[in-house]
């Protein structure tokens, strides 16, 4: 894969390049990302905020975790779609919402979190580690 990658959000407002390789892909099935995602599970690329350049107006919405930390969501003004969640205690780390990437065939969880909350019709593929709550 060649870096940057290019992404957006689906009303072109946001758009960014991620400028290397994610130190992980996580699959979370958690209520909360069931909800974000309208699906069974959210993906998200781990990256250092550092190795992503983004352009455009972006808000920031805020709830408290299940762990006691606060989990922010930046997301776009106009379409609403997700760009990036991080904790505010940690502003170097953010978990980049990766769907909306020009090239998405980089996306291969390694992990699948809060698996306690899955969907009972997703059936996890082999070979990947599997936890019950947060990693």
């Amino acid at each position: 894969m060649t870096y940057p990658i290019h992404g957006a959000c689906q009303c072109g407002g946001v758009t960014y390049q991620l400028l290397s390789e994610p130190k992980m892909f996580v699959a979370c099935h958690c209520k909360e990302c069931q909800k974000l995602s309208t699906s069974a599970f959210s993906i998200t690329a781990v990256v250092d905020a550092s190795q992503v350049a983004f352009q455009g107006e972006m808000v920031e919405w805020r709830r408290p975790a299940d762990s006691g930390n606060v989990s922010a969501a930046k997301f776009c003004p106009t379409c609403g779609n997700r760009i990036y969640h991080f904790n505010p205690e940690q502003p170097e780390k953010i978990k980049l919402k990766p769907a909306n990437l020009s090239d998405t065939s980089i996306i291969k969880p390694t992990a699948h979190i809060w698996v306690s909350q899955k969907q009972d019709w997703y059936t996890i593929p082999e070979g990947v580690a599997v936890y019950d709550g947060q990693l």
